[in-house]
């Protein structure tokens, strides 16, 4: 049965003597006062809400006073679609995927540590042969791409087997990080400094001409003979013999690297 049958069910007919005067409806758009509810007319409204899920505010017309009531009807309270277990799955996934992400942190830090100790010298602060000829191999591209010039200037230590004879491999060793550590001083930001092997290093100048470069091997040269390094509190002195080379089509990284060593070889040679 629906709201409109309870309706008609709770209101009673009413009487003919107590019908309204004639006058009381000239006006036809004056507002009606609805009717009172009666005690079982009110728990039938609020058993067709309840019966219908409807939520909100329910009004009701009183008898001793003929104006709105609002009454709140009950929100129902909400569901726990969350059981306890699948939050605490959630839980446990969450945990599970903020280590593996500190875990995938920690292990590109080693990866950059093994990279970088992959690269270096075993001895001084330069890169090893294999890392230089890298950055050779990236200085052709760009000068192949963009023009630009840039020279590799080699270095043969002068006295390093005296120094080793004399003095013993740890003076040895000594020289060759002040030799490391002088030409680190001296290059650019860009620039590369490798140790080939033995006594020898190479710098790799990017944006330098023939002429720049050689200026710098000049420098450095001077700046090796004035210099000292300690040993044991002996204080003592090394030099180098410098080759240089500019970018000029070379079909290599190694070859370009030969022909600076080749300068090199010739400069050593001259100065006997």
């Amino acid at each position: 049965m629906g709201l409109d049958s309870h309706l008609h069910t709770a209101m009673p007919d009413r009487p003919a003597s107590s019908a309204a005067p004639a006058s009381s409806f000239a006006d036809e758009g004056a507002p009606r006062i609805a009717p009172a509810t009666t005690a079982s007319m009110q728990s039938l409204l609020a058993q067709y809400f309840a019966d219908h899920g409807t939520q909100g505010n329910l009004v009701v017309l009183t008898e001793a006073a003929p104006q709105a009531v609002v009454r709140q009807s009950p929100m129902p309270a909400p569901e726990n679609v969350w059981p306890d277990e699948a939050r605490a799955t959630v839980e446990a996934l969450r945990a599970e995927l903020t280590d593996l992400r500190a875990q995938l942190a920690q292990q590109a830090l080693h990866l950059q540590a093994a990279q970088g100790q992959a690269d270096s010298d075993v001895l001084t602060p330069t890169l090893n042969r294999r890392a230089f000829l890298r950055e050779v191999q990236r200085a052709m591209a760009d000068c192949r791409r963009y023009g630009e010039e840039a020279c590799v200037i080699y270095i043969d230590m002068d006295s390093f087997k005296s120094i080793n004879d004399a003095y013993g491999h740890a003076a040895g060793d000594a020289a060759l990080i002040y030799v490391a550590d002088t030409l680190n001083a001296s290059v650019r930001e860009g620039d590369s400094v490798g140790r080939m092997g033995g006594d020898e290093f190479a710098i790799m100048l990017r944006h330098a001409d023939l002429k720049s470069a050689r200026i710098k091997a000049m420098k450095l040269e001077a700046e090796l003979m004035m210099g000292t390094f300690e040993h044991n509190g002996l204080y003592l002195k090394t030099g180098g013999s410098f080759g240089v080379r500019a970018y000029a089509g070379q079909p290599s990284a190694e070859a370009w690297l030969s022909e600076a060593d080749a300068a090199m070889f010739l400069v050593k040679k001259a100065s006997r």
